[in-house]
């Protein structure tokens, strides 16, 4: 099947899961990678009360930006293999770090309060930062949540791609293959990640009006 038929069979099933489970949410894909950029400088609040820094975060050999949030149900999907993700690229010398870019005003559910909440019980192995301005977000270009921004060890940017199939109401085999990791564990190797990426899909990200 084509690329594109495959992308547009993945949104349909996407749309009926979120239908089938009452979900009103806008369904959005991520862009191709724009290979070499830069990743943009942040200073943001994390949920152990400190701030957190790019250079704080950023891994000998990698360093992985999440933009993620509480309530979406894509991230909901995969919030375990997150953390999962997060220490076995930890061992590999690439650090992990979440930032959650909503309104939280409008979605409640991504309070400051509830992301404490939320790292505490999963026992997110990776700072936790809420971008309240949204400014942070938009220089990353970042456009649903989940996103994902892999950068090798001169923060160049190599990865825009998915964690893997699972989506709300398909979690996948167990042996579902493990897209974002052994994209990451490529550029910890080589400073490069594959050519052929398949875009991350989820919620919009909601901006203030």
């Amino acid at each position: 099947m084509p690329f594109t038929a495959r992308a547009g069979a993945r949104r349909l099933d996407a749309a009926r899961s979120l239908q089938n489970a009452a979900l009103p949410m806008a369904v959005t894909e991520t862009p191709g990678c724009d290979f070499g950029s830069p990743a943009p400088e942040f200073n943001l609040p994390g949920v152990d009360d400190r701030n957190w820094s790019l250079a704080d975060c950023r891994g000998a050999r990698g360093t992985l930006v999440m933009f993620i949030c509480n309530h979406c149900p894509f991230v909901k999907a995969v919030q375990d293999k997150l953390v999962r993700d997060a220490r076995d690229l930890a061992a590999l010398g690439v650090t992990s770090v979440a930032i959650m870019p909503n309104d939280f005003v409008k979605y409640p559910e991504d309070s400051f309060a509830n992301m404490k909440r939320v790292a505490e019980r999963l026992h997110y192995p990776f700072p936790y930062l809420l971008d309240e301005s949204q400014a942070v977000a938009r220089a990353y270009g970042a456009v649903c949540t989940p996103d994902f921004f892999g950068f090798n060890a001169g923060l160049e940017l190599q990865y825009r791609g998915r964690m893997d199939s699972t989506s709300p109401g398909r979690p996948g085999p167990p042996d579902v293959q493990r897209e974002l990791f052994e994209a990451m564990r490529q550029v910890a190797e080589t400073g490069k990640a594959p050519a052929k990426q398949i875009p991350s899909m989820g919620c919009s990200i909601k901006w203030r009006d």
